[in-house]
């Protein structure tokens, strides 16, 4: 093949691990004995459907208690207003003392203030009983029950009931090195490498058995900060997943596209060669002789591999064959490429039709 110089697109594989995009767990906000489950473990539940719920008798009494005392605070508070109504034309004309004012003052605030703190332990009270009726938040995937019919269940010990996952859309979570960042920021500074505007990166993942997730997806968040126990930071993807294919938990291949190596030399991987202390090619002369040159290996692609150094535009670099290949050999060039992958109009040095190169050793 002839050497030749490619904007070349490249992409970065990373092993990553989906997760839900809201995983809420679902737990009892009061004491009580939980009657019954309401869901099926495993199904998707709706926003706002029923999943638990619990022994509301005390919770109702406990309503009824409080709402009676909102009652007698109600009524005390009609007595110390018409007291306080006698009072004030009597304090006018000096039949009372200015301290039998004050004192009825005071006692229809004070009857005020009761009114105001009994209607506050009644919503206590609804509130406490409307927390009997455990409901989902979201739309999403249940888990199993945490704990089952008849159990006593307290908020901070047993509190937890289950989890609902949002399946749709989809995270995806991934982590880069700190000393990938540092290599990446290096090729861009040397012009070796060059990212999408505004780092739009678009993300296709592979799955366990090899098969492709049909949708794509974009990086939404980077955090700033490397972790101190694995001196990674996470990157997060996200996808859509509407028919739920992707669950949380998943282990997947995540391969992010977009970035561009400019001027990049691109050779198959079947044309390198493996020599005691580094890599090399067989280039091929203007007089068919061919010659070792040692090169510098980039990343892989695919088939492909990215050259650094070593090679230059226009240099011609045995593909196939090049194992039957000596220094002392003339070669017989069967067939000529542009660039790996690419098939030549022309041939300028073929003179057979197969694509290989034979060694032809003189007689």
């Amino acid at each position: 093949m002839t050497v030749a110089q490619h904007d070349t697109p490249t992409e970065f594989a990373f092993t990553a691990q989906t997760q839900s995009s809201r995983a809420v767990e679902i737990r009892a906000r009061v004491d009580g004995f939980l009657d019954k489950r309401m869901y099926t473990e495993g199904q998707i539940v709706r926003q706002g459907q029923t999943l638990f719920l619990m022994d509301p008798k005390p919770f109702q009494a406990a309503l009824q208690t409080a709402q009676g005392e909102l009652s007698q605070q109600q009524a005390r508070l009609e007595v110390a207003k018409a007291n306080l109504a006698r009072v004030i034309p009597l304090a006018a004309q000096n039949a009372l003392s200015k301290k039998d004012l004050d004192d009825a003052t005071g006692k229809e605030r004070e009857a005020q203030a009761a009114v105001i703190a009994a209607r506050g332990q009644v919503q206590a009270a609804q509130l406490n009983l409307s927390y009997t009726t455990i409901k989902s938040p979201l739309t999403g995937l249940s888990s199993y029950a945490r704990q089952q019919e008849g159990s006593y269940v307290t908020p901070a010990q047993s509190g937890l009931l289950t989890y609902v996952y949002q399946m749709d859309p989809m995270w995806v979570d991934f982590s880069i090195s700190e000393n990938e960042m540092l290599r990446y920021r290096e090729q861009i500074s040397k012009g070796q490498l060059r990212f999408p505007p505004n780092n739009q990166f678009d993300v296709t993942l592979e799955l366990a058995d090899g098969s492709t997730f049909p949708v794509h997806g974009r990086i939404d968040f980077a955090n700033p900060v490397f972790s101190t126990e694995t001196g990674t930071f996470l990157v997060r993807a996200v996808f859509a997943n509407e028919k739920g294919t992707l669950r949380p938990g998943q282990f997947v291949r995540a391969r992010v596209a977009g970035a561009v190596r400019p001027n990049a030399v691109v050779i198959p991987q079947r044309a390198l060669q493996q020599g005691a202390k580094s890599h090399f090619v067989w280039t091929v002369d203007k007089d068919n002789k061919p010659h070792q040159r040692v090169v510098e290996v980039g990343e892989w692609q695919g088939d492909d591999c990215f050259i650094s150094d070593g090679l230059r535009p226009g240099e011609i670099v045995v593909v196939d064959g090049a194992i039957r290949v000596s220094p002392a050999s003339t070669l017989r060039i069967a067939g000529n490429r542009t660039s790996a992958g690419h098939a030549a109009p022309t041939a300028p040095l073929a003179t057979a039709s197969q694509p290989e190169a034979n060694a032809k050793h003189p007689d």
